[in-house]
């Protein structure tokens, strides 16, 4: 506090003088000039921690100081002191980015109170924040040590990343430490309660919390036909709970939040099982017997997220038996994003409107794949920003924009998560194998059984079994699977990369929430 100093700029500073000397004894330093001209001068001769100036001086009036000194250096707070109390003036002030404003005459309690909210604030926040989490961390602590609901597993999941946002923006690193650990250890306790519980809730869905087969009849279908509003389901691929926390404030500015849930992805929480489970309304197993056609497994060729807009089309018939006018785009780049925009009228007639964003699914992968997008996307925080980028300069943001100006129903959700990998698990499988890092499926696999959730019948999950001993085999907490013979390209290449098909919070709680217009 000692090194905090103070320029006050008034034409009648000698009647101020207790109001220093108080100040003094507070341990600030404070420089006094009685006009703009000077107040400027100092400025850029001697640096400020913040700057107070009468708003009616002779000369250089205060928002005519305040303009030049914010030339000089935009950062540093400034305090307008004035005893007009009209309105136009405190909209131009506040027009101009005054960081505060007193009314005459000021008392010194309140002029400290000022300097300690400007000087200070991020100080007291810090200390306040910190002893918040430290404890919230003990209770933290007591209840991943109860036998949780999956609803309490979502308050849990909630609670971590709340802090976690909170204390990134302190930039507290050993507070930072602390929960990372604890969110491993979250993890951990996580994967053991869906390794006991999964199979039983596709077997008991009274019982289980909604999952993505049942998503549109939960979530969507109560919501159609609703005096004539339109419903926009977006659904932006690999949306993590904490990825929708950081652009909800943005979406926010227009529309009014409804509702914000979450669900939990089926497994593999990849997107050829997860997203065509959500527009199908049918587990894989049932998909493959229902449209042999359609469905592919991974061992066929081609892709296997093609038949979306027909799983959909089938599944609105087949639950709501009517017909349903909806339309379904899938937006893979941004000039598909900007033509979905354009055409936007031609859609406010529907009932639903499905739109599928790939980007941060494409992002996830490049950040596997581009060395660019690595050292961008460094850790959680920087994936994180480099999300929050993405959507204030994406169409979807844009269309947003658009239908906040309509009489609308946005539901906005993800399909799965993803998860910053650390710890490399050896496995071995025949050629036939699939490539995910998360999840296997194959005949004969190798692996340490300590490190993963084995299926050793995929029907039992309500998955297809491509041959007869085929099992499947999920990466648990941060984990990836590597192949021996190949064990340090792939640790040097895949490790820290983001990954999804297995189990953990980021992968299978995710959210969907729901907007109205304003």
């Amino acid at each position: 506090m000692q090194d905090t100093t103070i320029l006050w700029a008034d034409d009648e500073i000698d009647l101020l003088k207790p109001h220093i000397l108080f100040l003094g004894e507070k341990g600030y330093k404070v420089t006094t000039v009685t006009n703009g001209n000077d107040a400027i001068e100092e400025f850029k001769n001697h640096y400020f921690d913040l700057v107070f100036l009468d708003e009616n001086m002779p000369g250089l009036t205060g928002l005519e100081t305040l303009s030049q000194i914010k030339s000089i250096n935009n950062d540093v707070p400034i305090v307008l002191i004035t005893k007009n109390e009209e309105e136009y003036l405190m909209e131009d002030a506040i027009g101009s980015k005054i960081d505060d404003y007193l009314i005459k005459p000021v008392h010194p309690k309140q002029i400290l109170l000022t300097i300690k909210k400007l000087t200070e604030n991020k100080r007291l926040v810090t200390e306040k924040t910190t002893m918040a989490y430290q404890q919230d961390f003990r209770t933290l602590g007591m209840t991943l040590n109860d036998h949780l609901s999956y609803q309490e597993w979502v308050e849990v999941y909630k609670k971590l990343i709340y802090w976690e946002l909170e204390l990134e923006a302190l930039q507290d690193s050993g507070m930072h430490e602390i929960l990372t650990l604890q969110k491993a250890e979250a993890n951990v306790q996580f994967c053991k309660f869906v390794e006991k519980n999964y199979i039983n809730w596709l077997k008991n869905p009274d019982n289980a919390p909604v999952n993505s087969p049942q998503l549109f009849k939960k979530k969507v279908f109560p919501k159609l036909d609703n005096n004539n509003v339109p419903v926009f389901f977006i659904l932006i691929d690999n949306l993590r709970y904490d990825q929708f926390r950081i652009i909800n404030p943005l979406i926010s500015e227009y529309f009014r939040l409804e509702e914000e849930d979450t669900y939990y992805s089926i497994l593999p929480t990849a997107t050829q099982y997860a997203r065509n489970a959500i527009f199908s309304g049918l587990m894989p197993l049932e998909m493959e017997s229902r449209y042999p056609q359609m469905w592919q497994n991974d061992e066929d060729e081609g892709g296997k997220n093609l038949y979306e807009a027909n799983f959909l089309a089938d599944h609105l018939k087949r639950v709501l038996r009517r017909d349903v006018k909806h339309s379904y785009n899938k937006i893979l780049n941004i000039d598909e994003g900007r033509a979905l925009n354009e055409s936007v009228n031609n859609l406010m007639n529907n009932e639903l409107n499905v739109v599928v964003y790939n980007f941060v699914d494409m992002l996830s992968h490049a950040r596997t794949d581009m060395h660019m997008i690595r050292e961008l996307a460094s850790d959680d925080a920087a994936y994180r920003s480099l999300t929050l980028s993405w959507f204030e300069h994406s169409p979807l943001y844009d269309l947003l924009k658009y239908l906040s100006q309509k009489q609308v129903k946005v539901i906005i959700t993800t399909d799965h998560g993803t998860i910053r990998v650390k710890s490399p698990s050896k496995i071995i499988g025949d050629r036939n194998t699939n490539t995910n890092l998360r999840y296997k499926q194959g005949k004969n696999l190798n692996f340490n059984p300590k490190e993963v959730f084995h299926i050793r019948n995929p029907h039992d999950a309500q998955l297809p079994k491509l041959h007869v001993s085929s099992s499947f085999v999920f990466a648990k907490s941060d984990s990836y699977f590597v192949y021996p013979n190949n064990y340090n390209h792939f640790v040097n290449f895949y490790n820290e990369t983001f990954q999804h098909g297995g189990i953990s919070l980021e992968e299978m709680i995710i959210p969907i929430v729901t907007y109205t217009s304003r």
